[in-house]
């Protein structure tokens, strides 16, 4: 059994001096992107990468007042994919969040897509994470995005490491890894043709632990369950599969309750916790510091279908 990690001890030894230079980047990204392109939105999920984007979007173009308030509106909207499935934290979460800033929020809901017949689901419960694409598409195409603004980062997944920063999706919305622009000291070329459009991704060389330590640094508000709570679970081929309406335990299923926290969230049906005790930011940090396994890997139940699922879902138009 691991030894308890001293937080207090752990802490002051880790540099954070790399926060100002991602920092810097990171904003430079966000300011080329509203420079070249007429029409772009930034995706706010609620996830703890897109709150990341959100404030350094905020640096970028507000005016800071007092502490982590800002004045002003962002030059661009957020944009949410709905799947009906997402965790209700995270939608109180997101309402609440953007009330607060005052911006416009555009939200695309897939039961809209499952009534217009684009997405048609195997049962009423199957996972709708990989449906998204098509809901994101439409909304790309109903409000002409010619570009949208992402929380990826490269060490989530092995086919987000082959992305570049300005990220080209052809006019079917798909990327093509082989098409991919080079960007040379900094230079993007982001000309687009009738239809194309852009993934734009400011944080591409963050890591999960960069993340945590600039939430901390910035005291960046998330949702609750990235935090420790108690939960309903089932243990499910090594993950904790947790109990909700949309995925109700089977008759054979043990259910426990366990402290755990979410490293990511999506849609419920594919979502799963870890068990972790850590109830603070700096406990996280703390504890992210010893991990060996990405987020996605851990937690993800359809990043484990294949080793190239990811990738197969990117090269179709998801995020």
């Amino acid at each position: 059994m691991n030894a308890p990690v001293n937080i207090e001890k752990l802490l002051p030894s880790v540099d954070q001096r790399h926060l100002d230079h991602l920092e810097e980047e990171a904003i430079f990204i966000l300011r080329e992107v509203a420079a070249s392109f007429e029409r772009p939105g930034l995706l706010f999920s609620s996830g703890k990468d897109s709150c990341v984007v959100l404030r350094l979007a905020e640096k970028a173009f507000k005016r800071r007042i007092a502490g982590n308030e800002f004045a002003g509106k962002l030059p661009f909207p957020l944009v949410h994919v709905d799947t009906g499935h997402n965790f209700p934290e995270v939608i109180e979460f997101r309402d609440r969040r953007v009330a607060e800033m005052g911006e416009r929020l555009v939200v695309a809901h897939m039961d809209d897509s499952i009534a217009r017949g684009t997405v048609r689901l195997a049962h009423p419960l199957e996972s709708r994470n990989g449906h998204q694409t098509v809901t994101l598409l439409e909304a790309i195409e109903e409000h002409r995005f010619d570009v949208l603004i992402g929380g990826a980062r490269r060490d989530e997944e092995k086919a987000r490491a082959k992305e570049r920063i300005f990220s080209h999706r052809d006019s079917f919305g798909q990327w093509q890894p082989k098409e991919q622009r080079p960007e040379l000291w900094n230079l993007f070329n982001t000309r687009i043709r009738p239809g194309e459009h852009f993934r734009a991704f400011p944080i591409s060389n963050w890591t999960e632990l960069d993340v945590w330590l600039y939430i901390a640094r910035e005291n960046i508000p998330l949702p609750s369950l990235y935090y420790a709570h108690e939960r309903q679970v089932v243990r499910s081929k090594g993950l904790l599969v947790p109990v909700t309406e949309v995925t109700p335990p089977a008759a054979h299923d043990k259910v426990e309750t366990a402290t755990v926290r979410f490293r990511t969230v999506g849609d419920m049906t594919c979502t799963c916790p870890v068990e972790s005790n850590a109830a603070s930011t700096n406990e996280i940090v703390a504890e992210t510091l010893t991990v060996t396994l990405s987020e996605r890997g851990a937690t993800r139940m359809d990043d484990r279908t294949s080793e190239s699922s990811m990738e197969r879902r990117k090269k179709e138009g998801y995020f």
